[in-house]
């Protein structure tokens, strides 16, 4: 353009699509616009967490080292006279609980993730070396998360089914679960 003016601006028109109406009231009532639900197994987890005062290094070793695991793992008066842990991804691990009236209860299972001072993951699904165990209860998820020299130590239980978690917490995982946690707090506080 001549003296100093600026051309207009160029505008192209896209032509719009057009749907027809029962298409968009489709895709209004579709699942891809429905809110996500919170977790896919909320209704079969169980999750305990507390805020320990010593390293996550440390709680991770009352988790990993037998002799340590030992010393806090059944809530009392329980005792863990069996640890045998293989901590690696499809490492087998047996932990025993004996009940005040010397009944055994064994706890087979494999770790599926080991992220050191980090996290664990395990599974009684299999009882060694990938052999199906008759029946799977559940898939523990262990965090150890530094919250200023502190560990937020976070405990999940993922259940296989709703039953499963129901007879879980009739069984008193909140009581039975926090005092194994207060037991590990102090046990991790004293090393």
């Amino acid at each position: 353009m001549q003296n100093g003016q600026q051309a207009p601006p160029l505008l192209i028109a896209i032509p719009r699509p057009s749907y027809p109406g029962d298409f968009l009231m489709k895709l209004k009532e579709s699942e891809a616009l429905k809110p996500a639900p919170a977790s896919p197994t909320a209704d079969r987890e169980l999750v305990l967490t507390r805020l320990i005062r010593a390293p996550r290094e440390k709680v991770y070793r009352a988790w990993t080292e037998p002799a340590l695991l030992k010393q806090w793992f059944a809530p009392l008066p329980y005792t863990t006279p069996v640890a045998e842990l293989d901590v690696r991804p499809g490492g087998s691990s047996l932990i025993v609980m004996r009940g005040p009236d010397g009944v055994d209860l064994p706890n087979p299972g494999v770790y599926l993730e080991v992220v050191p001072n980090e996290k664990l993951v395990s599974t009684d699904a299999y009882t060694s070396a990938w052999v199906p165990s008759l029946k799977p209860f559940l898939t523990i998820i262990l965090t150890f998360e530094d919250e200023g020299g502190h560990t937020r130590y976070t405990a999940r239980a993922l259940h296989w089914s709703v039953a499963d978690r129901v007879a879980h917490e009739k069984m008193g995982f909140h009581e039975g679960w926090g005092i194994c946690a207060d037991q590990l707090a102090a046990l991790a506080e004293s090393l």
